[in-house]
């Protein structure tokens, strides 16, 4: 990784005559100097002209100081974080709806409601898929990926039947045919080609292109440990996408919003990629919301136990957030309501509703106040030779924000907890590690359809045709 240098010598090589009259590279060294980050110049001597192009407007499509100010104060909010026991609350009764604790009939009435907004074509779908599927071991989006289902069904494949059913299902029950789900899908930059020509390829999966609208989230430079810009190569700056949180910058800069209201969308699902039990806008959820008049609201399981490394829906100063195992104490992790509950134990698991309304108010007068987090990341970067290397530990950090950061700005919140092993088993780690894993994903949906055929009234039996034991031997 490069560092700061005093002086820089720009002589060694001299500057193409091809080289695009566009360029002010003296403009932009005192730019960088002035920033600190003179250092991304100083392979410049030896680049071709293309290479030179290339680097200039990678430098000179970012605001320095904006990204300079995004890291120093990402720093100091990191150092300044403190347990914030002292603060906590937990959700309140009357926000806090919850699958197993409605009446049959309130679940009917919850249903009802949410597929009569899904055909007036009220409800969208949002997907967050802008990560690689690194950890799975593979180079590709997570969304392409096949858990080795009989099937062999990828994640996009299985959301788009979800959709698909829901415009259906939405038909079947209101008599009103023609509902459409419109699927914005949030890719990086990495993701979004393969991506959209993934849907391509398997003609949408049977969805009207139309309806799915692919836009990009932004991407921020990542920051060695010293506060400096780092290169990938000499000719390019490490970047990453500014995390699920860009979401809220993208839907501005992309026009979003407006493609939103055209269309007569008023209500969002905001759900991520790895679920394989995820409900594609699902209606309960969606109706409980609805039926609330609530402008945001999350999707939750209960904490398996008290010190489950998973953030948790809460109240923090009267304004709602979700709160990192690790800035609790285990003493309030432990903490019991009088049922015998957990007190904080609505665990997040990434599935929202937002309105169209509070997406508008959230861009236009808080998109500016949410903060980045530090993800400390293996980046690989140049070295003095002009290789470039691949840490085998975290050398840096990567800024970015998290899509329920703006809780806090919710002026009518609410909270739908559902049963973990119907709807959360996320996708993250390749086979061999602890958990979220293909196989482990596999058997929770294989898991979740055995118990609909049973519900159903069907039976399992083996090759003789005797029936098979629901619990095993």
């Amino acid at each position: 990784m490069g560092s700061s240098q005093s002086s820089l010598n720009f002589s060694e090589k001299p500057v193409d005559a091809h080289q695009p009259a566009a360029m002010d590279v003296e403009r932009l060294r005192t730019d960088l100097k002035e920033a600190g980050q003179e250092h991304l110049l100083q392979f410049w001597p030896s680049l071709e002209p293309e290479q030179r192009q290339a680097l200039y407007e990678d430098i000179t499509s970012m605001d320095l100081q904006e990204v300079n100010a995004f890291y120093r104060r990402t720093l100091d909010e990191a150092e300044d974080q403190e347990k914030l026991d002292d603060r906590l609350k937990p959700v309140p009764a009357e926000v806090f709806g919850s699958v197993v604790r409605s009446s049959a009939e309130q679940l009917e009435a919850y249903r009802r409601t949410g597929l009569e907004a899904v055909s007036r074509g009220e409800v969208g779908v949002l997907l967050l898929a802008g990560g690689q599927g690194t950890r799975l071991g593979v180079s590709y989006p997570k969304g392409m990926y096949n858990v080795g289902l009989p099937s062999s069904k990828t994640l996009y494949q299985l959301q788009s039947e979800g959709v698909r059913r829901l415009q259906q299902l939405a038909g079947e029950v209101t008599g009103r045919v023609g509902g459409t789900v419109t699927w914005y899908v949030m890719t990086s930059e990495s993701t979004k080609e393969p991506t959209v020509r993934f849907f391509e390829q398997h003609d949408y999966f049977g969805l009207s292109a139309d309806d799915l609208v692919f836009f990009e989230q932004g991407t921020l430079p990542c920051f060695g440990f010293d506060g400096k810009i780092i290169l990938e190569s000499p000719s390019r700056v490490a970047r990453a996408p500014d995390g699920n949180g860009g979401l809220y910058r993208a839907l501005e800069r992309e026009n979003m919003l407006r493609d939103m209201e055209r269309r007569g969308v008023k209500y969002l699902h905001v759900y991520c990629v790895d679920n394989i039990l995820v409900k594609m806008a699902d209606p309960v959820f969606m109706g409980y919301c609805i039926s609330r008049g609530a402008d945001c609201g999350a999707k939750v399981v209960e904490k398996a136990f008290p010190t489950e490394a998973v953030g948790v829906v809460c109240q923090v100063d009267d304004h709602y957030q979700v709160v990192e195992y690790s800035e609790i104490t285990l003493k309030t992790a432990q903490k019991r309501s009088a049922d015998g509950r957990l007190a904080f134990s609505a665990g997040s698991i990434c599935n929202h509703f937002f309105t169209l309304e509070f997406l508008k108010y959230v861009v236009s007068e808080h998109e500016s106040e949410l903060l980045h987090h530090v993800a400390k990341k293996k980046i690989p970067h140049v070295d003095s030779d002009g290789q470039t290397q691949k840490p085998d530990k975290p050398n840096g950090i990567k800024l970015e924000k998290f899509v329920f950061d703006v809780f806090q700005f919710s002026k009518n919140f609410a909270v739908w907890e559902v049963l973990r092993e119907d709807e959360f088993s996320p996708l993250k780690n390749a086979d061999g590690a602890e958990k979220d894993t293909p196989t482990t994903a596999r058997l929770a949906l294989c898991s979740l359809h055995q118990r609909y055929v049973l519900a159903a009234g069907g039976q399992f039996v083996d090759d003789d045709g005797r029936p098979i034991p629901l619990i095993p031997r």
